[in-house]
């Protein structure tokens, strides 16, 4: 059956319309599941050819299945992009990117604030593979300058950052990156590609964790890398293929379902979160509120520059440090005590001990995540349950 003509149309439309075909089969309106490890070749030649790459079509379910593509055609779409993957696990989107670009004797440029995973893997795993990783704060821009080096084969941002809300400038360090000879991949999970198009921003690939707001619903662990067809093509049959991190069908139907809400779940999420940092912000029990939509973040501009809206993450210090983010977090009601964002309920946590217990505490504390920091997801509840949650357990410190 004939593709849909995208060209035009909105955002949101492109949530409901792209990837979505008819089936040719049975003229299901919705992608079916296509819950099959291996695909039958009409004949030995037919098979040679789809091997050789001379001939469209499906192999093996860790190469591409029909529920795959029709996920990442929608997120090609949404993203801007030639071409979209869609991953097990959003580590497994960032691994495979990661390592297909830098190999044994390049070298790395990170931001210092990472979700604690993706730290973990600079940090620990890719020197075992030779790979040099520098980490520095890349919100100044002169200390991207003074860390690319002549091997420098990747700037990694993640902006805003998991769990401080730190920006970097995506279009800067773009720049200064392609200058030198490096790609750039841009974590885009925390504002999804209805607030912030880093590729437009001149990003070479975009990585997601597809388990957060992409898919919305708690119900999906997922990865989505997408950029143009030559690089996305590599990651495919090299660093994915031969890892292994591929989505499962019914992962894949799970968030094609999920994207068709993405930006009435997301706007929901934002207007929620700009009342909460205000609520926390005024209370006298918080010492800090980290959330780009405030007024007082000192990169409020910037988030207004790169972005069409500010998320729905919120980080607080209390005055009582950690002891006093303890209680307070043992008495929540409406919101779970549970890692993981984006999904339609609010959750809360503890980084230092949970996310990001994996990071060093000296670095932790350099990239300011402290003991006493608190991270919350906002939800798409009732903005006064929300509020008066978070009020009853702050009033039992």
């Amino acid at each position: 059956m004939e593709k849909k003509d995208l060209g035009k149309l909105g955002f949101q439309s492109l949530c409901c319309h792209a990837g979505q075909h008819a089936d040719p089969q049975t003229g299901a309106h919705n992608t079916p599941i296509y819950q099959t490890s291996t695909f039958a070749f009409q004949n030995v030649e037919d098979g040679a050819k789809k091997f050789a790459g001379e001939k469209e079509g499906y192999i093996y379910t860790r190469l591409g299945n029909p529920t795959q593509t029709a996920l990442e055609e929608k997120m090609a779409a949404l993203e801007g992009a030639e071409a979209a993957i869609a991953t097990a696990s959003g580590m497994a989107a960032i691994s495979a990117s990661v390592m297909a670009v830098a190999f044994a004797g390049d070298h790395i440029l990170a931001h210092d604030c990472l979700y604690g995973c993706t730290h973990s893997l600079m940090e620990e795993i890719l020197p075992r593979y030779g790979i040099e990783v520098t980490f520095a704060d890349l919100s100044n821009l002169d200390n991207v300058d003074k860390n690319l080096q002549d091997n420098t084969k990747l700037v990694y941002l993640e902006t805003p950052s998991n769990p401080t809300l730190n920006l970097v400038d995506i279009e800067e360090i773009s720049k200064k990156a392609h200058a030198a000879g490096a790609k750039v991949i841009a974590d885009n999970t925390f504002m999804t590609p209805y607030l912030q198009n880093p590729l437009a921003l001149g990003a070479d690939m975009v990585v997601h964790s597809a388990t957060k707001y992409i898919g919305g619903h708690g119900d999906a662990i997922a990865g989505v890398i997408a950029g143009n067809q030559e690089m996305l093509a590599d990651i495919r049959m090299t660093t994915l293929k031969d890892f292994g991190g591929i989505i499962s069908p019914f992962n894949a139907w799970l968030l094609l379902r999920g994207l068709k809400t993405l930006p009435l779940r997301v706007e929901k999420h934002n207007q929620n979160a700009m009342e909460v940092a205000k609520f926390l912000e005024k209370h006298d029990k918080v010492e800090e509120v980290f959330f780009p939509g405030l007024e007082s973040h000192p990169q409020h501009e910037l988030a207004k520059k790169q972005a069409s809206g500010f998320g729905s993450m919120i980080s607080f210090e209390l005055k009582g440090g950690h002891s006093a983010g303890e209680k307070m977090m043992n008495n929540v009601n409406l919101a779970t005590l549970a890692v993981s964002l984006g999904d339609v309920d609010t959750l809360i946590q503890h980084p230092a001990s949970m996310t990001h217990a994996p990071v060093p505490r000296e670095e932790r504390l350099k990239a300011g995540i402290t003991d006493g920091l608190v991270r919350i997801s906002i939800g798409i509840e009732d903005l006064d349950d929300i509020i008066a949650d978070l009020d009853s357990a702050l009033a039992k410190i």
